[in-house]
């Protein structure tokens, strides 16, 4: 059993960050809700324990409270923002409102006492701080390793526990050292010997895929994007050909897509490979359609037809294998306030295996982005599907805006396969997160040959981001956006104007619908 980190989920909206920073330490660690029994860690292999910070206040009448054994389990524990006020709290301190809080940027000054959770550091660094409440009155029982003008307690340790808080936040890119201090917790206060890597991980999957499928069967929505197909490489590695793959064409699909993953798992990997060409059904399906949320539920429900009647002749299917990540895990379990608010449908169609009767196999569901597709490098997936831009599931349908048709459909094909052909003789497609085109529901008047026209707008869309949370547009050189206008409206028939998105996310999305 491999050594084991636990985060306490107390809210934090970089909850998710503090889980990354300690896998990049390759030490193994999984985000559990708060309220996680002391039965329940002993089960594991556990090193420490992290608790995250929280919107909450100690002091409330409803505020999230860890079991308050762990401290009494002799491995370290850190308190993070949150997370050190209530192991404070719980270990003797006080917790009050800031006389003066502290949002951004902020000095901290080391006691200087060489403590292992600040070793190798400069006697002031920069942290990043974000609370209006801060622990007070400490006694005798805690050792001050930090303070900043305003927090006397910006650190702290415990003297008859392994506990640690700081209320800072040390996950975050704006504590420059905060890499640091998460190694500093992880290799010189727990111990850790960093035994986790992704080879392990797929030997060990292997070896559960087989144990929980036995000789049953399983299928695969294969969409060609990094997380289905780095599910299907690696349930095959498991399985072999109880494996079975379903390519869907809906005919919403980018330029040249189904004949590239066609080749790529039919031909290179030799994977049990089916292709369902259905692009009639689903243009039927979108006829007359322009609300985008429509757009989104009516291609997910004929997906579960389509896909319905294709593994149909299909026997002894009992298993469905999904590419659901661990942020998908986290947030459909996340304990406060309930569900977010509906932006627009997830991608993934849901309630498809309920509907069709099968079991869920999600091989990937306590990994990142960045670590699947690290994992797919492993498995010898090529790099055009491993740095592949995330893509909509409802395809191109949400990137022609109005009615979606087969002559539309043409027109923003040929435009973004410019786009991406461009972006990739630039070999910029692995510093941006999207870039793609748009097929907007105006047209316009432009001269071409001395001729009036009357055509179609494409808009260009090209953002950096880390997780798609948020987003910045980039601007790109402007000898690169003149060529790609110009071959837009020179190559293809019915366009003669390209604007670019300049709009950030939030306040936009980074898709239109």
């Amino acid at each position: 059993m491999a050594e084991f980190l636990a985060i306490l989920d107390f809210g934090s909206q970089y909850t998710q960050l503090i889980a990354r920073r300690v896998r990049e330490n390759r030490v193994y660690c999984e985000i559990l809700p708060h309220g996680t029994t002391v039965e329940d860690l002993k089960k594991r292999q556990l090193k420490g324990i992290i608790l995250s910070g929280g919107p909450s206040g100690v002091y409330e009448e409803q505020a999230p409270r860890c079991d308050e054994r762990i401290f009494s389990l002799g491995v370290p524990v850190l308190g993070i923002c949150y997370g050190m006020q209530l192991g404070c709290e719980i270990l003797g301190a006080k917790v009050i409102p800031a006389r003066h809080r502290e949002y951004g940027e902020t000095v901290l000054d080391l006691a200087g006492s060489g403590d292992d959770l600040f070793h190798g550091l400069k006697s002031r660094i920069k942290a990043w701080m974000s609370h209006g409440d801060r622990v007070d009155d400490v006694g005798g029982d805690f050792q001050v390793l930090a303070r900043t003008q305003n927090c006397p307690y910006a650190a702290v340790a415990h003297s008859r526990t392994r506990f640690y808080g700081v209320q800072f936040h040390p996950e975050v890119t704006h504590t420059p050292e905060g890499g640091a201090i998460i190694n500093n917790f992880l290799y010189r206060i727990c111990q850790c010997t960093g035994d986790w890597t992704l080879s392990g991980f797929i030997d060990d999957q292997v070896k559960k895929i087989r144990k929980e499928v036995g000789r049953e069967r399983v299928v695969c929505a294969l969409s060609g994007g990094v997380d289905s197909s780095v599910v299907a490489l690696l349930l095959h590695r498991a399985l072999g050909s109880q494996l079975i793959c379903v390519f869907v064409d809906n005919g919403l699909l980018r330029q040249g897509e189904k004949e590239q993953v066609e080749a790529t798992f039919r031909e290179h990997f030799h994977l049990n490979f089916h292709l369902v060409v259905a692009s009639s059904r689903f243009l039927q399906a979108l006829k007359g359609v322009t609300d985008p949320e429509t757009k989104r539920i009516r291609i997910g429900h004929e997906f579960i037809e389509v896909f319905r009647d294709a593994t149909r002749k299909f026997e002894g299917v009992r298993y469905l294998a999904q590419g659901t990540l661990y942020p998908d895990t986290i947030e459909s379990r996340s304990p406060f306030g309930g569900p977010s608010a509906v932006i627009k449908s997830h991608h993934n169609v849901g309630g498809l295996p309920e509907k069709l009767g099968f079991e869920l196999v999600e091989p990937l569901k306590f990994l990142f982005k960045d670590e699947v597709r690290n994992l797919g490098r492993e498995l010898g997936l090529p790099d055009e599907i491993i740095q592949r831009q995330p893509f909509p599931g409802p395809g191109l349908a949400i990137r022609v805006i109005g009615e979606v048709t087969a002559e539309r459909l043409k027109v923003l094909r040929e435009a973004d396969a410019i786009v991406q052909e461009e972006i990739r003789a630039l070999d910029l497609h692995r510093n941006l997160w999207q870039s793609f085109a748009i097929l907007l529901p105006v047209r316009t008047v432009g001269v071409m040959g001395d001729r009036r026209t009357y055509d179609a707008v494409i808009a260009l869309r090209i953002v950096e981001s880390t997780d798609g949370m948020t987003a910045n547009w980039v601007f790109l050189p402007s000898e690169v956006l003149t060529r790609i206008a110009n071959r837009i409206c020179n190559e293809v028939v019915g366009v003669n104007r390209v604007v670019l998105d300049i709009s950030s996310k939030p306040p936009s999305t980074i898709e239109w619908e």
